[in-house]
C-alpha cells in the first residue's frame, strides 16, 4: 500500500467532502475547480463536478478545459493510487474529442485493468492509456479522452 492509499483510507472515516477538501489542498487546481472525490480506491476512481458559475464557459455549460481536468484528475488518482512510492506520475499525452454539448454536472471515472496494475507495479518506468468515461446528468458522454500516464524513478534528493 503506498502513502496516497494509505492517506485515502484514513481519510474513509470522514464524510466523503474531507477527502475531496485534503485533495484540493494538496493539488490545488482540483480544489479551485470544485472537484469531488466520489470514490478513490485502486481499482477505480470517481470524480464529479458540479456546474457552477466558476467553471462555466459562455453558453452555461462546464467549461471545456473543466471537462479535461475531470479526466485528467481521475486517470492520475488512479495511477497514483497503484503507483510505488519511489516512482513519479506524469502526464504523457492526452486526446480530448468534444462529442455532444453537456448538460449540467459532469463525472469521471477511470479504472485499470489488472494487467496495467501489475505493469505499474513491475516496471521501473513506462506508460499506460487509462480507461476514463466523462458523463454528463444525461448519462451521456460530451467527451471522449484518451489520456496515457507514464511514470519514472523518482530522483534522489541529495
Amino acid at each position: 500500500m503506498n502513502r496516497l492509499e494509505k492517506t485515502v483510507r484514513r481519510l474513509d472515516k470522514y464524510p466523503r467532502w474531507v477527502l475531496s477538501k485534503a485533495i484540493g489542498n494538496t493539488v490545488k487546481y482540483t480544489g479551485t475547480s470544485g472537484c469531488y472525490f466520489e470514490e478513490m480506491t485502486r481499482d477505480k476512481v470517481v470524480v464529479s463536478m458540479k456546474n457552477r458559475k466558476k467553471v462555466r464557459n459562455h453558453i452555461g455549460q462546464i467549461h471545456a478545459a473543466a471537462m479535461v481536468l475531470l479526466a485528467e484528475t481521475a486517470t492520475g488518482m488512479v495511477v497514483g493510487m497503484n503507483l510505488p512510492d519511489d516512482k513519479l506520475p506524469l502526464m504523457k499525452s492526452m486526446e480530448n474529442k468534444f462529442v455532444r454539448r453537456s448538460q449540467g454536472a459532469m463525472r469521471a471515472e477511470a479504472w485499470l485493468t489488472e494487467e496495467q496494475k501489475q505493469q505499474i507495479l513491475s516496471e521501473e518506468k513506462g506508460d499506460v492509456i487509462v480507461n476514463v468515461k466523462v458523463t454528463d446528468e444525461s448519462g451521456e458522454e460530451p467527451i471522449i479522452c484518451k489520456m496515457c500516464w507514464a511514470w519514472v524513478p523518482k530522483k534522489k534528493r541529495t
